[in-house]
């Protein structure tokens, strides 16, 4: 049977499992083991278990469970809503403040969680309802938490970022620079959208106030005064300091991704102990369980997804995939178009985490040969996949929103996060017109490669 055969044996077995319902890890470990059953020596069956472990001694791999401890850690405490509270009690004068304020609220959870689907639950259970209590629509709220979570895979320490520098064999410090200046041209771009389109909201609500005379409530919200905002402060400073500490050390040399990563594990559950007297068993309990079952299911889909690579690779069906790419003599910007594009329609079905384990090994070898820089690309990429991330059918963090406000229809979170989808595309374009939004900060920390 030939090479292309197979492939696409490959392919239409592992869509159909999929499709079934399976879990995305055993989807992808059973077609992998059914394919070495059938067309791999009858001894490649004994070396599944060598191999996963193989694949996943990777050291950089060791850091995912301490960031979604440190994650964890703050999402689950006070913290979360403490830093909401402080951003918006500052911002509340800037028109479409208090959006503006769940945008910034989410990039900093993001930096502290490396998870977008943490970040979008953590500050989405307070920030939808005070929205909609201070007279943002629910289509609006809810756009503005689903894509400002996405930030959680962009901004460092990204856990989708690790493992792109483990499918790419990039510098994990590099990518994580990489992704500081499109994460804050994301913020930025959120939070004019949100200060536009809030400004038509209101505009639109005080028409109304005219033709009813019926004030809205959240006009008679009291003022804070300035001693008020400032003991705002204290419990969110240590957090920020955390920040700035773990990102010290690591870009300083001071420490590698792993060392970093159980660093501020450390340091946030130090906190969170001191600030908000988190320390009992009963207390830890949802932290721990919580950080054990969100790094299971992480570290099944990698490894199921080497293994489903490996078996890839050994059938040689990403070598002729990638063949077959470069064969077409594509110019380098039709291919590269042609390879984000079908991130974003795998971005449709799969997590991040799947698309890059899954694609890396077709993907990268075409876009290396093409000349790009395989750290921007990943920039890139997650951009794209950030946009999977709140677009439908799968998009995650629509489902996280409808968790969390569940009263919001889900057709009004679908149509409230597709501006944010619009605004992703500009910055991915924004960054092939404009390579150095990604690669200037790396460059001047880490130097010119």
């Amino acid at each position: 049977m030939s090479v292309a055969t197979i492939g696409a044996l490959y392919g239409v077995a592992t869509l159909v499992v999929m499709f079934s319902g399976i879990p995305i890890a055993f989807a992808l470990g059973t077609v992998a083991v059914v394919f070495m059953y059938f067309f791999m020596p009858g001894a490649a069956l004994d070396t599944v278990t060598q191999n996963v472990y193989e694949e996943m001694s990777s050291i950089t791999l060791l850091s995912i469970p301490l960031f979604i401890l440190k994650g964890a850690a703050i999402g689950k405490s006070r913290a979360g809503a403490d830093l909401y509270s402080a951003i918006h009690a500052w911002m509340k004068k800037i028109p479409g403040g208090l959006g503006i304020a769940n945008v910034f609220a989410c990039a900093l959870f993001a930096a502290m969680a490396g998870s977008s689907p943490a970040t979008a639950s953590a500050i989405g259970s307070a920030g939808i309802p005070e929205m909609r209590a201070r007279g943002y629509s629910p289509r609006l709220a809810a756009g503005i938490i689903a894509a400002g979570g996405t930030l959680g895979i962009l901004l460092p320490p990204s856990i989708t970022m690790i493992l792109f520098a483990v499918a790419s064999e990039q510098s994990l410090g590099r990518l994580f620079l990489a992704g500081v200046g499109p994460g804050l041209m994301l913020v930025a771009l959120f939070a004019g959208y949100t200060a536009v389109r809030f400004q038509k909201e209101a505009a639109a609500a005080l028409v109304e106030y005219e033709r009813t005379g019926v004030r809205p409530s959240h006009l008679e919200e009291r003022e804070l005064t300035l001693r008020e905002k400032t003991r705002m402060l204290p419990k969110v400073l240590p957090f920020v300091l955390l920040l700035i500490g773990v990102m010290v050390a690591l870009y300083g040399g001071i420490a590698t991704p792993s060392e970093t990563a159980g660093l501020g594990a450390v340091l946030a559950m130090a906190l969170i102990a001191v600030v908000y007297r988190v320390w009992r068993p009963k207390d830890l309990k949802p932290i721990l369980t919580g950080t054990v079952k969100e790094s299971t299911m992480l570290l099944f889909i990698i490894g199921m997804s080497l293994l489903y690579s490996y078996v890839m690779s050994y059938l040689h069906i990403s070598q002729s995939a990638a063949e077959w790419v470069v064969s077409m003599q594509l110019s380098r910007w039709v291919l590269l178009t042609a390879v984000l594009l079908f991130v974003v329609v795998l971005g449709f079905f799969l997590p991040p985490v799947s698309i890059i384990l899954m694609t890396a090994p077709i993907i990268l070898p075409p876009l290396k040969a093409a000349g790009f820089d395989l750290v921007w690309f990943g920039v890139v990429m997650t951009v794209v996949m950030e946009m999977g991330l709140i677009h439908p059918p799968v998009g995650l963090n629509i489902f996280v929103i409808k968790n969390v406000a569940p009263d919001i229809p889900l057709k009004d979170i679908v149509w409230g996060v597709m501006p944010f989808v619009g605004l992703m595309a500009v910055a991915v374009v924004l960054m092939c017109f404009m390579p150095g939004i990604a690669t200037w900060l790396p460059d001047a920390v880490l130097g010119v490669r």
